[in-house]
């Protein structure tokens, strides 16, 4: 009986050595994309050991940003699918699903700091934050709600570009947002375009490119189209990092490159800068 027992408690003692080096070999967190650490997430989805960006909801970014989160507008804008496309109709419904969200827009009306503004956000995961109809009237309408209050406007993109399931009505969004910040500027309104973790086609060719001051987030995607693309119509390599939020800044086509937590504060500056922002009541 004793050799049984004996035998018995050193296979125990195996298998809880066994148990315990599984799990010092599993991370408390996934390992960071850029410093390979497993890394806690802050609440703003940055690394805490190199401040790498994560990916981050419309919603989350305007409650970060904005005093108590803000008021939703525009909720009710619907989606269409002017060419039936194939599976568009389906997609559209797992899109709303995973977000929560009609369509890839979040817009509110907030302040920051006490300064009023009209802020809209771009959601990266529905349908990679791409510009159909909704999106080209929500963007519209935020733009001439501000125009409309005189308040500032910001504008945090992150998106694929034109929607490709709704034709030439995605690309008619480029010259609908442009010409709506082309009047929002003629009445002195102040808009500050914010790129993201992607920026680019058709969101880039238009409003996220008009921006007053242009901000970027560090080692933002920021483009038209795709590096293959464009070596193989200009039959030329091009140079590492082209379209990167550092290359960006250092060939003038973006402002200042912010990271995320300090954006609200950087953003608090600006407003104070602007004499028609009106502060909250």
């Amino acid at each position: 009986m004793d050799n049984i027992f004996s035998a018995f408690t050193n296979r125990r003692r195996v298998l809880d050595a066994l148990k315990n080096t599984h799990r010092s070999r599993v991370p408390a967190e996934p390992p960071c994309p850029s410093c390979g650490q497993s890394a806690a997430i802050t609440a703003l989805r940055l690394c805490s050991k190199c401040g790498h960006h994560y990916a981050i909801s419309a919603a989350l970014r305007l409650d970060k940003l904005l005093d108590d989160g803000g008021v939703a507008l525009f909720e009710d804008i619907p989606s269409r699918d002017p060419l039936n496309f194939p599976a568009y109709g389906e997609k559209l419904a797992a899109a709303r699903e995973k977000t929560g969200l009609g369509d890839a827009y979040c817009v509110r009306e907030g302040a920051i700091s006490g300064r009023r503004v009209i802020a809209a956000a771009l959601e990266p995961e529905f349908m990679m934050g791409s510009m159909g109809t909704a999106v080209g009237e929500a963007v519209t309408r935020a733009i001439e709600r501000a125009g409309a209050l005189r308040l500032p406007l910001i504008i945090i993109s992150a998106s694929g570009g034109a929607r490709m399931q709704e034709g030439m009505f995605s690309l008619m969004q480029m010259a609908k947002t442009s010409a709506a910040l082309r009047a929002f500027s003629d009445s002195g309104g102040l808009f500050i375009s914010i790129l993201t973790n992607p920026t680019t086609g058709g969101v880039t060719a238009s409003f996220a490119s008009l921006g007053d001051v242009t901000l970027a987030e560090p080692g933002a995607l920021i483009g038209f189209a795709g590096p293959r693309v464009i070596e193989q119509t200009i039959g030329a390599k091009l140079p590492a990092g082209f379209q990167s939020a550092q290359f960006q800044l250092a060939h003038g086509f973006v402002d200042a490159i912010v990271p995320r937590d300090q954006l609200r504060s950087a953003l608090v500056r600006l407003l104070k800068l602007h004499p028609e922002t009106a502060a909250a009541v």
